[in-house]
């Protein structure tokens, strides 16, 4: 019988930093939005004025997120 020897090699991939970067953008956009949709309004809020809450009212009740 003949004997087979496998040798297992090891590559590493590294990721691109412009693709690091640009996840990092793509998630803390997503938190911005998530924070002016869901959250900015009443004590946590950052701007005191009813214009973000006026602005982003139909994508709240889309999201089925209460603001009444």
């Amino acid at each position: 019988m003949a004997q087979v020897s496998t040798l297992s090699r090891t590559s590493t991939t590294s990721i691109p930093s412009l693709d690091i970067v640009s996840g990092l953008l793509f998630g803390t956009l997503m938190l911005l939005m998530l924070y002016f949709i869901g959250i900015e309004e009443g004590a946590a809020t950052v701007i005191h004025e009813a214009a973000i809450h006026e602005f982003v009212h139909d994508g709240r009740h889309l999201l089925g997120i209460p603001c009444h």
